[in-house]
């Protein structure tokens, strides 16, 4: 305490007592206490792992932030925390991996509070999926006060790490198997973050190709357009040991936190004030670079919205050579924010772009400021907060793919199951959690994982043995994995009228051996299917099948549904044993399934 006090103050704490307090922080004091008689000694380790369930790829790191971690406002840089992410990161992949891993990627990083001097950083990393030769690493940060013992989040990021062999070779990873339901659920999505990365740069790309050309310019408050080119930025860094890890690669984090010190002095120069980094988008590494290399990093402003500007900012490394080309490092923009006495974002002057290239920039700012906004309304609010019918376009379609498809899966994940009725083989189970009534319903039936799966997410084909669809129209194909129906139901409103719904189909074929065949529904709005005066527009916010496959010629067939509270009352008449309606409508599911199997031995018997 009296080292906390010393440190918010000011005063400067003699270099033995700060070396004896860390040493004892860290549970190497060097002046040992003698045991007392009948004292027994504690085991080995016994602090480190607590629970015996403890996933075993998972990292600790707690950090007191010293006046040397800090900014000018007594807080803690983000450049450093940064570093201690990524270094609790790498860790947990190398648990997992057994042999050193590097930095591939990091998703999108939303700073949600500052911290200050004498508060501890904790930081949690684990792995949550490997696939091939990369590993999906999740980490929580939080801070804490240990004179009022608050804690509170920081942020929540998810990091790609790449296991290497001798001379950088890629190493096959062996598969992780989650424990706990929440494991299972990071498990599970993974897969789906993983495949939004890959068309990261598409989505971009689409929505430039939509955009007007033209560069627009504003004037605020009848200030000018501040010149792009007086944001400029530009340094150099020498890679020492201290900068790269046990391969002699310069360390990902410390490359983010120089990254973020040149963003931050181009920030600066459109403000003329001290910025605030909010968040960092979604980045690559494109290759390593060592011990010896010297680093150029530059950083301007692209664009500087009412409250906001995103920053882009370039690392290249080069050797002593200075005739041998640049090596293209990384590329990552960056959001700040002014923020006034009261802590509200202050108003921002304008940019006046550079022709050419600095006008594609300014453009590519604002479509990255529509998909952050998109990724963050769709994909980063919790479930509960996201409206049933989000509106889709070509903008935002990866990212409402993602939310039907994950959603699925964490409901799939759920633990707390539990079996409402069975007839013969049809089981019916339900899930009462917050404001939402789910239940799954599940048989076992003779017929290919595929072929079922292929059957199922055809919505035009479902009136055949649902009576409760009327007919469903195809109204666009968006991919080969995502398509968005127009269903009519047989089911009357309390208007007296039928319902109608726009559902967004997505389907996943199983990402590596035991995940399952998955299709999820969920409502969507289209511009050219509003609302009519002949339906009562109904909204499913979950639903879908999942199919695992038993054997070669047996799968478990499930379907999922979380009712909204429109739909309540028609779920807890048939959990309450009043109606047969849900075993009666699977089992004519399973004769569907088992005739156009069938079908299909017969044609190509024919053929």
């Amino acid at each position: 305490r009296c080292l906390l006090k010393m440190v918010k103050e000011n005063i400067v704490v003699p270099e033995e007592i700060l070396s004896f307090c860390c040493n004892g922080l860290q549970g190497s004091t060097s002046l040992p206490r003698a045991q007392e008689p009948g004292e027994q000694e504690e085991a080995p380790g016994a602090m480190a792992n607590p629970s015996p369930t403890r996933n075993p790829t998972e990292v600790q790191m707690s950090q007191l932030v010293l006046p040397c971690h800090t900014n000018h406002r007594g807080e803690l840089s983000t450049g450093q925390l940064l570093k201690w992410i990524d270094t609790a990161a790498c860790l947990s992949a190398e648990r997992h991996a057994g042999c050193p891993c590097v930095t591939a990627s990091m998703d999108d990083i939303y700073f949600e509070h500052t911290i200050s001097v004498g508060q501890v950083v904790n930081i949690k990393a684990k792995v949550n999926r490997a696939f091939n030769s990369s590993m999906e690493v999740g980490i929580q940060v939080s801070y804490e006060d240990l004179c009022s013992g608050k804690h509170c989040s920081i942020c929540k990021a998810y990091a790609t790490f790449v296991a290497q062999g001798p001379s950088g070779s890629k190493v096959k990873l062996k598969p992780l198997a989650p424990q706990t339901e929440e494991e299972k659920i990071e498990h599970s999505i993974a897969a789906e973050r993983r495949r939004m990365r890959l068309v990261h740069k598409d989505t971009l790309k689409d929505l430039l190709t939509r955009s007007p050309r033209e560069t627009e310019l504003e004037t605020r408050d009848g200030s000018a357009a501040v010149p792009a080119e007086k944001t400029r930025v530009e340094s150099v860094e020498l890679v020492l040991p201290p900068h790269a890890n046990h391969q002699g690669n310069t360390f990902g984090g410390q490359i983010m936190a120089w990254m973020e010190n040149v963003a931050t002095i181009a920030a600066s120069r459109l403000c003329h004030a001290h910025p605030t980094l909010r968040a960092i988008e979604m980045f690559h590494f494109r290759g390593p670079s060592q011990v010896g290399d010297r680093l150029v990093l530059k950083a301007i402003v692209n664009n500087a919205f009412k409250n906001s500007m995103e920053v882009g900012v370039c690392a290249e490394a080069y050797g002593q050579e200075m005739s041998v080309s640049r090596r293209h490092i990384n590329s990552a923009f960056m959001t700040f924010v002014v923020l006034d006495q009261e802590g509200q974002p202050r108003n921002l002057p304008m940019v006046a772009p550079e022709p050419g290239d600095g006008e594609r920039r300014y453009r590519e700012a604002s479509a990255r400021k529509k998909i952050r906004l998109d990724r963050k309304y769709v994909v980063s609010c919790k479930q509960t907060e996201v409206p049933l019918s989000v509106p889709w376009d070509q903008s935002n379609k990866v990212y409402l793919s993602y939310n039907n498809v994950s959603a699925l899966k964490t409901l799939i994940a759920k633990a707390n199951w539990a079996l409402a009725r069975e007839k013969e083989k049809v089981r019916m189970y339900t899930l009462e959690e917050d404001k939402f009534l789910s239940f799954r319903i599940e048989m076992s039936v003779r017929i290919t994982a595929s072929r079922a799966f292929s059957l199922l997410s055809d919505l035009r084909r479902r009136h055949e043995w649902d009576r409760h669809y009327a007919s469903a129209e195809l109204v666009q194909q968006v991919d080969d994995d995502d398509m968005i129906y127009h269903v009519v139901s047989q089911t009357l409103s309390h208007e007296n009228k039928p319902q109608d719904f726009v559902i967004l189909a997505s389907r996943r074929k199983p990402c590596s051996k035991g995940d399952p065949y998955v299709v999820a529904f969920r409502s969507v709005t289209l511009p050219t299917h509003p609302a009519s005066t002949g339906f009562t527009r109904g909204e499913t916010l979950c639903s879908g099948f999942c199919i695992w496959p038993e054997s070669e010629e047996t799968s478990k067939v499930a379907y999922y549904n979380q009712a909204t509270p429109g739909y309540l009352n028609y779920v807890t008449t048939n959990v309450a044993g009043l109606s047969s309606n849900f075993c009666a409508t699977f089992e004519a599911c399973e004769k569907f399934l088992l005739k156009n199997k069938e079908d299909l031995i017969v044609r190509l018997q024919d053929l």
